[in-house]
């Protein structure tokens, strides 16, 4: 169900409208559509902006080094400063990174020499003699050089050869193979200089890994308090300038149940305000206000899209489908059971389980809960057949809600009608809530027909029969003569005629989907199977070493299979909400979360 929601309107004169925002979301109900023109002009928004970013971007870098960061109530002050330290910390990163590669770059070029001081070198050439380094291919180097250059060969590395000249005076010989220019250093303190900055880096990195067991809870405060005052900034720019900019007009929206709260606060600013009911034009936020089941499965619809304010909340109706449409999917008495018991038991274990984890793990029982069942109608459990057993209690069980195949897969298309039945329902409810109900007369008549063929073919009234063939034209008349209230009565018919192909293929088409409830529940059971086999055929004959590998195999199988099989129980009953069922029951969407303005 959606909450009902009020309008607010509300003037307030321009110097006191950034102190009366500040009240209002000190308040925390209302919320305030923000618009988007203009906000990227604004520069201190911007700067905003970007620092959030720089907050979301350091937390992200810190909790990837793996280092468990330490509880507790976040420092605004500390993580401002944290921020600035951690970029510090980074940039020195950096740069040593840079450095040590530069290094390590003149390394390899001093590695083919040797180790040799260069002071020797300026000695030399302190003395008057010319040294150059070359480097060329076997077939480039001339004898004759180590008599003209006193050339002498320092290393040959593969086809290449490293070699020296050393002339007198100040000339380098013109030689055409190429001249290598080394570092002013030895090979020796490039290698010490290469384990200082590595020293330097691992200083660093445990400086980042202190952070990051320290600081996270302060940099989180304080991108909390940038983010509030990035959302403070867009309702301020939010106003629209009335009466030469002496006024500024907002729009706001507050639940019903907190209105009379909302007019306590305004009669105490001394501000002109009005609280009305939406029209049908408004983009009116939506809060869901649903029972406590109803209410584990609206993250599901929020995968999809929220509903719009004057249209049916789907998210009761869908939900025990849903959970039906998954115990079948999983169809696993075993992996449902142990759905239930691994939550169970880390509830238990857990002693920091978030708010908003909670109705994620109670819904992960009730699915866990609902496989179960569901497998007891196969009666598979980790790939076993329970109904092999035999014992009074399970073999009446057998009798009594057992099904094989064919009975599973006409179960799985008489779901799927039943479902786009109750969604054809809807929408009429929808119709009539949105439009009248003289919106709602044409698709009232298609479920007659539906229905009552639906019924005829089941054997509940005679196929053909008078009170059948009263239906079906009473039916036909509705949907080909009122499915277009004000219309044409030709324009009507001509709309029905268009209706009843829609309706004899995609009614068609819509019902064969759901023969995937049965499919993925009997392909889950196979490949179990498959791997109980592979357990016991493929253990060694030994009485040590043959339960070992019989357990590792059946775990490791049967794991893999509870994970692709939990994947696709959870995929295609998305896909039968989303498209069979939000489509029968012209489900539009497209409305926008209540978020009320708070810090």
């Amino acid at each position: 169900m959606i909450a009902k929601m009020k309008k607010l309107t509300f003037l307030v004169y321009y110097k006191e409208y950034e102190q009366f925002l500040e009240k209002l979301r000190d308040l925390g109900v209302v919320h305030i559509f923000t618009k988007s023109q203009g906000l990227a002009e604004n520069q201190e928004l911007q700067d905003s902006v970007r620092l959030a970013a720089r907050y979301a971007a350091a937390i992200k870098f810190l909790q990837g080094t793996g280092v468990a960061a330490d509880k507790h109530e976040g420092d605004v002050a500390k993580g401002e400063e944290t921020l600035n330290l951690l970029t510090d910390l980074q940039n020195r990163q950096q740069q040593l990174v840079h450095r040590k590669q530069m290094v390590e770059k003149e390394i390899s070029q001093l590695e083919p020499w040797g180790n040799f001081e260069y002071d020797n070198i300026k000695r030399l050439k302190a003395a008057g003699y010319d040294v150059n380094f070359y480097i060329c291919s076997e077939k480039q180097f001339r004898d004759e050089w180590v008599d003209m250059f006193n050339a002498t060969i320092i290393n040959k590395v593969g086809s290449k050869i490293y070699f020296i000249t050393v002339t007198p005076g100040s000339e380098s010989p013109e030689l055409e193979v190429e001249y290598a220019k080394l570092p002013e250093t030895s090979l020796d303190n490039l290698k010490s200089s290469v384990e200082n900055i590595e020293k330097e880096c691992s200083d660093v990195y445990e400086k980042i890994k202190s952070l990051a067991q320290s600081s996270v809870a302060d940099l989180e405060a304080a991108q909390k308090k940038i983010y509030s005052e990035i959302e403070f900034s867009k309702v301020v720019l939010t106003g629209d300038s009335l009466a030469d900019n002496k006024l500024v007009l907002l729009e706001g929206w507050v639940p019903e149940v907190k209105s009379d709260d909302v007019k306590s606060f305004m009669d105490t600013q001394g501000a002109y305000y009005e609280i009305s009911n939406p029209t049908p034009d408004d983009n009116v936020p939506i809060l869901f206000n649903n029972d406590r089941f109803s209410r584990l499965f609206e993250p599901i619809i929020r995968l999809y899209m929220l509903p719009k304010y004057n249209e049916l909340d789907l998210t009761p109706f869908f939900a025990p489908f849903f959970m039906l449409f998954f115990g079948l999917c999983l169809g696993d008495t075993g992996y449902g059971a142990f759905m239930v018991l691994a939550v169970a038991i880390y509830r238990m274990v857990s002693k920091n389980i978030s708010a908003s984890m909670k109705p994620i793990l109670t819904l992960v029982q009730i699915l866990g809960a609902s496989t179960m069942v569901c497998g007891l109608l196969t009666g598979t459990c980790f790939g076993f057949n329970l109904y092999d057993i035999q014992v009074p209690f399970i073999q009446s069980m057998k009798e009594a809600i057992s099904l094989d195949n064919q009975q599973m897969f006409n179960l799985s298309l008489i779901l799927g009608g039943v479902q786009i039945i109750f969604g054809m329902m809807l929408k009429a409810v929808n119709q009539t809530i949105q439009l009248g109900f003289k919106y709602a007369v044409g698709t009232i008549g298609w479920i007659f027909v539906i229905l009552s063929s639906a019924l005829a073919f089941a054997g509940a009234m005679e196929m053909g029969g008078t009170v059948h063939m009263a239906l079906v034209v009473i039916g036909l008349l509705m949907a080909y003569l009122y499915n277009s209230p004000g219309k044409n009565v030709f324009v009507n018919i001509g709309l029905g005629l268009w209706d009843s192909y829609n309706m004899a293929t995609g009614l068609l088409g819509d019902i064969l989907s759901y023969v995937r409830l049965f499919a993925l529940g009997l392909s889950g059971g196979i490949l179990a199977s498959v791997f109980n086999s592979l357990a016991a055929g493929m253990s060694p004959d030994n009485i040590i070493a043959g339960p070992i590998v019989m357990v590792l195999i059946f775990l490791i199988g049967h794991s893999i299979n509870i994970f692709m099989n939990v994947l696709g129980a959870m995929v295609h009953p998305m896909r039968l909400t989303f498209v069979e069922f939000f489509k029968n029951a012209g489900y539009e969407g497209g409305g926008k979360e209540y978020s009320p303005f708070k810090k």
